[in-house]
């Protein structure tokens, strides 16, 4: 075959892959249905109930389902339940998928659940997070079927005039369908939504429910919660499935609702809106007993006809492990896609970044002229200390503070992704480390390079180049303190539990200081416990260790005791310490603080055993005790 004649056939081939790659979103899916029988759920605690309390119901692949009940009824617990989405609870009962049950995990593995919330990503356009989503979701595919499987999306969902818009940008209607396209670049067969309607009015709403209607008509299971519908809305579902006090009170079409409110003896006003209706039964507006009566009749009138076992259907198996592969993308593609695609929003943040550098530029002045040319006064030791201390401290705080009030946000756009399965947490770990550092450099010289100038600080490289490495040690530490802190708690009591840490921080470096007989060894603990003490040490040594020579004493001053650079680390009990001790140390803590975010983080994201135990322990404290209450 010639050179001309195997291209040919080799881009047939490539426009073969392309078509069938960006028709996968738009052709029949095959059918997966849901079944549940016996469902129960229950919270443990002071305050512990039962919220589910035996439900059985079946969704079904080309329907679109909506469950409906009051606020409280357990709407958003059964879709968390069936979505493998966080529960924390006792939860009984039995799950099928396509008539083979214990498939749970699986199922999760096989849809996508989009929250109430739209959480997109910031400072990118629809069009780049669709490509991003394209690239950690469906692997290595050309260009050219990339942007097809996109524009397919983007037309079946009216977001093509949009494709160019920022995220932060688009109108409450357009961030819900954004939503939905970036969980359809995977093609899931199976659709959870909590709320879709919410906030959006009433135009919007009903545009995206006949969205899911036409998806749902492609063979998909679509099944959402959905809150007070209004009857256009509501008339759009195939199917109806509404709980009320834990149990399910009516589960079948929209049509035969009012047949079957005439069928137990309660009638439905003449164009009065059953989805109203229903949830008026169910609050108890039409007397007590309703609900009851409903339960009991629901079971006879609409009974659960098992879903027979497809022996076509079975899942895909890891032939390593047993499990069903989650990734198209190896963790190192994924950490170059989640490297690049934060690479492009940093760039966009100009203002931050702006900010960030004017503040390091004021505060080096600041703090620089509150120690002007202290660095070689003989008459002023005891201040120049007191600007290593100031420069730990800025490194504690300027670092930390940003990361507690952002990083609680970062973590929930962290959870949707994960959980729909984009990417795995230690790729996007590691992009998020990798990226912060340079930046993070840039910002400490800028400010070291000022201060360290105007305090006049010994010109020495070896002295300089250990300075401002310590500096730059503590200022990773703090930041992974705040990480640490971020990845567990909210914005609000991670601003207030991050500042309360530092103050034991500070005071424990200092103990010792200025005494002249040897720390008993529990204060020595304590104050190594602290990693800014390790820094003083470093900063100090760096400044007054080596055999630096005497410092300058001013002819207006009668007497310099810290004028032999020893005599300041004999005060400080800094006599014996050696520089390179303190810099493994502070690396060691470092290292540390670095695993625990990461143990923190993959916990808030899949919690296991231990630490679903002692969450639960602290929600049992918190309600014994009525804390936050």
């Amino acid at each position: 075959m010639s050179a001309k004649s195997e291209f040919k056939a080799k881009k047939n081939k490539d426009e073969m892959q392309d078509t069938t790659v960006s028709s996968l979103h738009l052709k029949k899916m095959a059918p997966i249905d849901i079944e549940f029988n016996d469902l129960t759920y229950a919270i443990s605690g002071k305050a512990g109930k039962v919220i589910l309390k035996g439900i059985s119901g079946q969704f079904k692949s080309g329907e679109l389902t909506a469950i409906l009940g009051p606020s409280g009824a357990g709407k958003s617990t059964l879709l968390n339940i069936l979505a493998g989405y966080k529960v924390e609870g006792k939860i009984t009962g039995q799950i099928s998928v396509n008539g083979q049950t214990g498939n749970e995990k699986y199922l999760k593995k096989m849809s996508s659940y989009i929250m109430q919330q739209d959480l997109l990503q910031p400072r990118l356009t629809v069009q780049e997070a669709m490509e991003f989503a394209v690239d950690l979701k469906l692997g290595k595919i050309s260009n050219k079927a990339k942007l097809i499987a996109i524009k397919e999306i983007l037309n079946t969902l009216r977001l093509y005039h949009a494709k160019d818009t920022i995220t932060e940008h688009l109108s409450g209607g357009e961030k819900k369908r954004v939503s939905i396209a970036l969980e359809l670049v995977s093609n899931p067969p199976v659709i959870f939504l909590d709320e879709p309607t919410t906030g959006l009015d009433e135009t919007s709403a009903v545009q995206c429910i006949e969205l899911l209607k036409s998806l749902a008509q492609l063979g998909r299971t679509i099944v959402c919660s959905i809150h007070t519908p209004n009857s256009s809305i509501f008339a759009k579902f195939d199917h109806v499935y509404v709980i009320a006090g834990g149990h399910c009170i009516y589960r079948n079409t929209v049509h035969n609702m009012v047949p079957f409110f005439q069928r137990i003896g309660i009638e439905c006003p003449k164009y009065y809106n059953p989805a109203d209706f229903v949830i008026e039964i169910s609050t108890g507006e039409y007397g007590p007993g309703w609900v009851d009566r409903m339960v009991n009749v629901v079971n006879m009138e609409f009974p659960i006809i098992s879903i027979p076992q497809q022996t076509s259907f079975k899942f895909q198996f890891d032939a390593k492990n047993g499990m069903q592969k989650i990734w198209n993308v190896s963790q190192f593609e994924q950490f170059v896609i989640l490297c690049r695609r934060m690479l492009l929003q940093f760039r966009r943040n100009k203002n931050y970044v702006y900010l960030k550098i004017i503040l390091h530029i004021c505060l080096g002045f600041v703090i620089g002229g509150l120690f002007l040319n202290v660095g070689r006064d003989g008459s002023k030791t005891l201040f120049n200390f007191g600007f290593c201390f100031a420069c730990l401290i800025f490194f504690l705080y300027i670092p930390m503070l940003p990361i507690l009030l952002n990083f609680p946000l970062e973590i929930q756009l962290i959870k949707r992704e994960y959980f729909n399965m984009w990417y795995d947490l230690s790729p996007y770990y590691y992009a998020f480390t990798i990226i912060n550092i340079p930046f993070q450099i840039l910002l400490s010289l800028i400010y070291l390079s000022i201060v360290y100038v105007i305090t006049d600080q010994p010109l020495e490289f070896f002295r300089c180049a250990r300075f401002f490495s310590v500096c730059l040690i503590c200022g990773f530490i703090a930041e992974s303190i705040a990480l640490t802190l971020a990845s567990t708690l909210n914005i609000v009591n991670g601003t207030f539990a991050g500042p309360a840490l530092t103050v034991p921080i500070m005071l424990f470096a200092i103990q010792g200081m200025g005494e002249k007989i040897n720390l008993p060894l529990y204060r020595k603990l304590i104050m190594y416990s602290s990693y800014i003490r390790y820094g003083l040490e470093g900063l100090t040594t760096s400044l007054y260790g080596y055999n630096r020579e005497m410092l300058y004493c001013p002819i207006e001053e009668m007497y310099c005791p810290f004028r032999s650079p020893r005599e300041i680390l004999l005060m400080m009990q800094m006599e014996h310490v050696t520089f390179w001790v303190d810099i493994v140390a502070l690396i060691i803590i470092l290292i540390c603080l670095r695993i625990l975010f990461y143990y923190l983080l993959r916990q808030r994201l899949t919690p296991n055993k231990t630490f679903q135990t002692l969450t639960l322990i602290g929600r049992i404290i918190k309600d014994h005790f009525n804390i936050g209450k």
